[in-house]
């Protein structure tokens, strides 16, 4: 019988929840949603859903509107388009079509409209819409044939945007508002014709009826007009988390949920870089006093976010810590400013002619700063060009970006203060441009260079609860942590392959310790992994990560060619590859060592002017690879971080005509661009990023035949950590290599082969307790495996011999050398240590046994394989 046969209920209340993406993108994900209505609607309440598009979709579209007067590129992505949608209709097991054809013929029709080789912002705005526009009409034929009778709402109806003061036609268009407020004819009309809706987000009306985008994030903000026009009883966001977090858990798994947030700290919040919810959502319910809340489609039982009007009183406390990245500031300079009355208003009104709306301002006698967020403004060079030049008549311009703007959020921050000076002293060596201290005493953010701003957040997250500016153990306003909460949804169930060999490992212990010991088989599949990937055309293994010859065997057998950055590892690599495989990228390296390369074959990689300029006769007629610095690292910790004036590695951007000239001087052609950044990245973006600034560099260039991207494939270390997604690296990779053919592209992993393929085993030597601190002593350290000490490295370690006891005693894990930093791993909760028990240490197989010492004149961990 079909769930809403009974008669209508005329006071029911008004649920909106709105679904994103990933929510809307598989069968199983549309069944969640409809139990979720279904659950609303048994209460005995009416139910709008609102939904965004398919993941990916609206990428796609936003490809086909930037394809100006390419219409080969506009009709590719539209066929893209169309075959996703028709995959999704045949996924949920759909009969009629009717609607379902109606939209994707208006995306034919589009693509092919005459409006798209000038790019119209009308037209853009139709090609945006049609995203939600099918995954509504998807969805409430799905709902329909389940049972719940769900009728089609279009929200162009209902929501019409009014531009705003002084805002310009491409924001009209593409970030647009709907003025709101509860409008009980418009419940009670909807209420008449039936008690389940689906509608459209990110989309709305102008007053000639033209359909216009309500920008990044507008399908929350959808959600919140519709829960303000039915005064709803709540607004619920159902995303992929559950709810608003102290910080990003993403690179933060220590990250706090906040429980409850009244509307002000949750606008902060999200206005100063949270993803999870679109700040522009909360004034609306705010205003109509309803309730919101942020929920976890995967997780349903779990209570996320709760935001209304007020929360329980607690102390001061900063909540959380954000960061936005791309944020462009504006320093304008005159002796002319001070005391000088209107001059303000004139470089305000200048901002007011381009339609830029200002986020930061910071003041003195002589300068005034001000940030543009690009979340908010279309800041490209041409709009920063004509500012410039309009200010550049009242005062002296610099524009400073890329920079990141880290904010600390939470009520009575000036309170605060005197508890922050330990977690400001993280940005003692940054340079700070900017430094705000929000009026409302809701905030205080600082501007630092954002190629300075990696892992700073999770850096001052740790220091605000250590300082307990952060009170993360204040249970009315923290919940859980995210490692806490999702630690067993997100930990891999199959058993790592040193649990299911610990009899094999424990009977190797016995005989020798320490000993690091790869699993071969680890090594291959890992290998076989990257070469499924269809984008990279050559892969080079990093052979510094691990230099054990069966490792290595298994990894060229796979069809790697080596990475060698010394003549001793060439003498290895020669004995496993062809020349055409072997790849010698030194730094600073002494002449020999490249004229040994060059004379076995090997293709050599120069990253300064000095071979050149000193010993060009060496290279001469002969093909080389630039390595060039992009200007910033990336990785998990600053030692690990390749680029940037701070790094010796990489040829300076503004040194490359230098270079090409010493190389037409010496018959030397340059057949490849390389970057590396650093290490430990776990952000496909990266790989992108770096190929396009190559690809584009490339052109500079007569005979460049590829781009090497490096490699630094992060590895993570903790369950909570997600893994490096290989799927969408390729498919970005695969984008941008369409759009440079002509170039082959060339990876070098390293640590990704090899890290998780190793574990090092060694012997408890001693316990000891020392205060608060039990210690347990083994019988090698940082001589064997230095990344703890030098790297800040996490490594999980396990008592094998006592392994699925109960872990119920915090140990310092350290070894016998005779240093301070000679920790392996710190706060670790182990069965109960004793003297001869064989500890594990976990993801060993990189940078382990290849960077051993014999200091102390201990001998290091010997190597074996299973």
């Amino acid at each position: 019988m079909n769930s809403l046969d009974s008669a209508p209920r005329a006071h029911a209340g008004w649920i909106v929840i709105k679904f994103g993406g990933t929510s809307v993108s598989t069968r199983p994900r549309w069944d969640t949603i409809c139990r979720i209505a279904r659950d609303w609607h048994a209460q005995g309440k009416r139910v709008l859903i609102v939904v965004s598009a398919l993941s990916g979709i609206t990428d796609k579209l936003k490809a086909v509107a930037e394809a100006a007067g390419d219409r080969v590129r506009r009709e590719a992505l539209q066929v893209e388009i169309h075959a996703r949608h028709e995959a999704m209709f045949t996924e949920l097991g759909l009969a009629d079509r009717a609607t379902l054809d109606y939209w994707l013929s208006r995306l034919a029709a589009l693509a092919v409209d005459a409006r798209a080789e000038t790019s119209q912002l009308a037209w853009q705005a139709e090609v945006l819409a049609l995203g939600e526009q099918l995954s509504s009409t998807l969805g409430q034929a799905y709902l329909s044939a389940q049972g719940l009778a769900t009728r089609w709402l279009d929200a162009r109806e209902h929501l019409l945007a009014q531009a705003l003061p002084n805002q310009n036609a491409w924001g009209c268009y593409l970030s647009a508002s709907v003025p709101t407020a509860p409008d009980a004819a418009l419940a009670a009309a909807l209420a008449k014709q039936g008690e389940v809706f689906i509608t459209q987000g990110f989309m709305a009306r102008n007053t000639a009826g033209e359909t216009v985008i309500l920008g990044r994030g507008g399908s929350d903000t959808s959600a919140a007009y519709f829960g303000a026009l039915l005064k709803a009883e709540k607004v619920e966001i159902w995303t992929d988390v559950a709810g608003m977090f102290s910080a990003n858990p993403r690179i933060v798994p220590a990250a706090r949920l906040l429980s409850r947030l009244d509307y002000e700290e949750a606008q902060e919040i999200a206005t100063t870089g949270a993803k999870v919810l679109h700040p522009r959502c909360l004034n609306p319910v705010r205003e109509a006093s309803v309730p919101l809340a942020v929920r976890d489609t995967n997780r349903p039982e779990l209570a996320g976010t709760e935001i209304g009007a007020s929360v329980a009183a607690a102390a001061p406390s900063v909540k959380a810590v954000s960061e936005r990245r791309g944020i462009t500031l504006i320093s304008m300079e005159s002796i002319g400013m001070w005391q000088q009355v209107g001059f303000l208003a004139d470089v305000f009104e200048r901002f007011k002619r381009h339609g830029l709306s200002i986020d930061l301002i910071s003041s003195a006698e002589t300068n005034v700063t001000v940030s543009l967020d690009p979340s908010e403004n279309l800041v490209n060079s041409d709009v920063l060009s004509a500012l410039a030049a309009d200010l550049a008549e009242v005062c002296r311009v610099k524009v400073i970006a890329p920079c990141t703007a880290v904010t600390l959020v939470g009520r009575g921050m000036r309170s605060l203060l005197p508890r922050l000076a330990g977690v400001l002293a993280e940005f003692d060596l940054l340079r700070v441009h900017l430094v705000s201290q929000s009026s409302n005493n809701l905030n205080l953010t600082i501007v630092v260079d954002e190629a300075a701003a990696t892992g700073l957040v999770p850096t001052l997250h740790a220091a605000l609860i250590k300082t307990e500016a952060l009170r993360a153990e204040d249970p009315a306003v923290f919940g859980p942590a995210w490692s806490e909460l999702y630690a067993a949804a997100t930990h891999n169930t199959e058993p790592p392959w040193w649990l299911t060999r610990r009899e094999e490992l424990l009977e190797l212990g016995a005989q020798a310790t320490p000993r690091y010991v790869y699993d071969l088989a680890t090594v291959r599949e890992r290998a076989r992994r990257l070469r499924a990937l269809s984008a990279p055309d050559r892969w080079f293994y990093a052979l510094k990560a691990n230099s054990q010859r069966d490792v290595l065997q298994v990894i060229a057998a796979q069809g790697f060619g080596l990475e060698c950055v010394s003549p001793g590892e060439l003498d290895i690599a020669a004995e496993l590859v062809p020349a055409e495989r072997l790849l010698f990228t030194p730094n600073f390296a002494a002449q020999p060592e490249y004229a040994a390369a060059l004379a076995r074959g090997a293709r050599v990689t120069l990253d300064n002017l000095h071979p050149l300029q000193h010993w060009g006769e060496t290279f001469r007629g002969h093909e080389v690879i630039l390595r060039v610095d992009l200007g910033a690292g990336r990785g998990h910790h600053d030692k690990v971080r390749t680029g940037g004036a701070g790094s010796k590695f990489g040829l300076s951007l503004d040194q490359i005509e230098e270079f090409r000239q010493l190389a037409r001087r010496h018959d030397v052609a340059v057949i490849g661009l390389h970057a590396h950044l650093g290490s430990g990245i776990l952000d496909v973006g990266h790989w992108r990023e770096v190929y396009s600034q190559l690809a584009a560099l490339a052109q500079r260039f007569t005979r460049i035949e590829a781009i090497n991207i490096g490699g630094g494939l992060g590895v993570p270390s903790r369950a909570d950590e997600a893994q490096l997604d290989l799927d969408a690296l390729d498919a970005c990779l695969a984008e941008i290599k369409q759009a440079y053919p002509q170039f082959q592209l060339w990876m070098e992993p390293g640590r990704y082969l090899v890290a998780e393929a190793g574990v090092l085993l060694a012997r408890v030597n001693q316990v000891k307790r020392k205060g608060e601190y039990c210690y347990a002593g083994v019988d090698t350290g940082m001589n064997s495996l230095i990344r703890p000490a030098l790297y800040d490295a996490w490594h999980e370690i396990v008592n094998l011999s006592r392994y699925g006891e109960p872990a119920d005693t915090l140990y310092q894990i350290v070894g016998p050398i005779c240093e301070s930093g000679d920790v392996l791993g710190s706060n670790r909760r182990l069965p109960e240590c004793r003297e001869g028990d064989l500890l594990l240490i976990a993801q060993a197989g990189a940078y382990g046994a290849t960077m051993a010492s014999q200091y102390n004149l201990r001998i290091p961990a010997g190597e074996s394989v299973v």
